[in-house]
């Protein structure tokens, strides 16, 4: 406990699954946390639940709006006065269809949200951590982006353009003891995967089976990997892909 102590976190999707256990545990660690999320509504719920652990602001925001994008780390500075960790964590999964079945719509909207999202957090933050020589970034892709699956294109292609806004970012900051890492998770029991199930049309069960570990992550197993990267402890680490996949590199 403690390694977060006194430090600014920001994380986007804030209150899905992974965001929101990953709050709470950085707020166990010490830290203050700045909620970032699109639906007010649910920023509300996140913030009564777990106000009690310690210092909570909420924005709502739309990833993919610059202004919106500003807006949060504005508020962010202006509440707290720095920023000492960004988790860069807002995401969506698409439509599941073939290539040939996509809609240039639905593909500019996964782009939009994870890869544009993802930069403009970066744009933004990276001058904050810049600005006072420290900080930690973790931008969320999966194991999507170091591999290739059918019928999920959009969502393939915008995990793995992370990995090349993670490894590029990591090398323009390191000089100013900013560190950007990757994490990447195999499937996650969240509303995500509920959604992902409906359109492959499989159960958790079977999808289990293709992890060696027999079972889908929890958003804890993801919120104590973020600590890690967000705290001292990982101190030399930088422009790293981080697996949590249950085995799934290693087959």
């Amino acid at each position: 406990m403690g390694r977060l102590l006194n430090k600014v976190a920001v994380i986007t999707g804030g209150t899905g699954g992974i965001g929101k256990v990953t709050a709470e545990t950085f707020l166990k660690e010490g830290a203050k946390v700045v909620l970032v999320d699109l639906f007010q509504e649910a920023l509300d719920q996140a913030k009564a639940d777990l106000s009690e652990l310690g210092e909570v602001i909420t924005v709502q925001a739309d990833v993919t709006k610059e202004s919106d994008v500003q807006n949060y780390v504005n508020k962010a500075v202006e509440q707290f006065g720095r920023i000492d960790v960004f988790f860069n964590n807002a995401g969506i999964e698409g439509k599941v269809a073939p290539i040939v079945e996509q809609k240039v719509e639905d593909f500019d909207m996964v782009m939009n949200v994870n890869v544009r999202g993802v930069f403009l957090g970066l744009k933004h933050v990276l001058p904050v951590m810049i600005k006072q020589k420290s900080g930690s970034v973790i931008n969320t892709s999966s194991v999507a982006g170091l591999g290739g699956s059918p019928n999920v294109s959009p969502y393939i292609a915008s995990k793995h353009a992370v990995v090349g806004l993670t490894k590029t970012a990591a090398l323009e900051v390191a000089n100013s003891n900013i560190r950007v890492n990757s994490i990447h998770p195999s499937p996650v029991n969240t509303r995500m995967m509920r959604s992902l199930e409906e359109g492959l049309n499989v159960t958790q069960e079977a999808l289990a089976q293709s992890i060696p570990l027999g079972r889908y992550g929890e958003p804890n197993d993801i919120a104590n990997l973020v600590v890690f990267l967000a705290s001292d402890d990982s101190a030399f680490i930088t422009g790293v892909q981080y697996r949590i996949d249950g085995g799934m590199g290693a087959i």
